[in-house]
């Protein structure tokens, strides 16, 4: 009897295609799922009879709660090395095995820059302008060259942006908790002196920090009020690092220029939420990671690991 295998949140329905599944053939049967599951009852209903299941990012929460009630999951293998929302402590105490899959910083890196020039440029407003007939030229592009990044986090991703700056002509400012200002020049950057000196002193701002206790609400109303008004703030990194309600006030009142965020707290983002009509916003739907190369590693090592953990010897263990 083979063993049944769920690939979830499948939008695109090409899990399959992305990597080569046939040296599983004869033994693992693989089911995707496009649409995503909003509820853990849901959850629990479709994936009882599922042995190994593979979960894209951070999108599904695998609480000890639901863990109990998926008695035949032995091998959970996660999209990306970091899995915020899988309790290990359940995991093990349920014997389940959790793998993950390497990732490429270099899509968020340009889906980053995607949305900053967009912004800068107003290229949908004025793309759909041009579409329906409405006015020719009615935004004034806001320029790069000479004008000031400030990056929030200078890891993998952030130093990456920052030359992509440096590139632009831009001048670059970096703060993180923990950054040095040896660090910060490595990258071509200024350390700033605090968080509110570089959102205070920044033309642009976008995020790059891991979520953690230390940066959750890291980006409130108090700090949202310190942005120029006609700065941009950009947040591809992790919805919960800016409070979202906030954010949505300070465009509503037209305190600063723009947004673009491609991170929410609830995804897929619901049908009625407010972010979907909230002007000066550019928003995506978490395509940071949604690349053909990353979806090929993501699937062509998700086969490798079911492969290594039916040998005995599972690879690339969480946590």
């Amino acid at each position: 009897m083979k063993l049944r295998c769920a690939v979830l949140d499948d939008f695109q329905n090409v899990a399959t295609t992305m990597a080569d599944w046939t040296p599983l053939a004869e033994q693992v049967e693989v089911v995707t799922f496009p649409d995503h599951f909003p509820s853990e009852d849901e959850l629990a209903t479709a994936l009882t009879d599922f042995d190994i299941v593979i979960t894209l990012r951070e999108r599904v929460a695998f609480p000890a709660s639901l863990l109990a009630r998926l008695p035949r999951l032995k091998l959970l293998i996660a999209t990306g090395m970091r899995n915020t929302v899988i309790d290990y402590a359940a995991t093990r105490a349920h014997g389940i095995t959790v793998c993950g899959t390497e990732s490429t910083g270099t899509p968020p890196v340009e889906h980053t820059w995607a949305l900053l020039l967009a912004l800068a440029r107003s290229i949908v407003p004025e793309s759909t302008a041009l579409r329906t007939a409405g006015p020719w030229q009615s935004t004034i592009g806001a320029d790069l060259a000479g004008q000031r990044l400030g990056i929030l986090g200078l890891g993998r991703i952030g130093s990456k942006v920052a030359k992509v700056a440096l590139a632009f002509g831009m001048n670059v400012t970096a703060w993180s908790q923990n950054l040095t200002e040896e660090r910060a020049e490595e990258a071509g950057a200024i350390l700033a002196a605090s968080l509110s000196d570089a959102l205070a002193t920044s033309d642009f701002v976008t995020i790059h920090l891991a979520l953690s206790d230390r940066t959750r609400g890291l980006v409130g109303p108090a700090e949202l009020a310190l942005l120029k008004p006609t700065a941009y703030l950009i947040n591809t990194s992790r919805a919960a690092i800016v409070d979202q309600t906030a954010l949505a006030e300070t465009l509503r009142a037209g305190r600063i220029a723009g947004a673009a965020l491609d991170v929410y707290d609830t995804e897929p983002l619901p049908a009625d939420h407010e972010l979907r009509t909230v002007p000066r916003l550019l928003a995506t739907p978490h395509l940071g990671y949604v690349s053909r190369q990353n979806y090929r590693t993501y699937y062509t090592q998700a086969v490798e690991n079911i492969e290594a953990y039916l040998k005995g010897a599972p690879t690339r263990c969480l946590p």
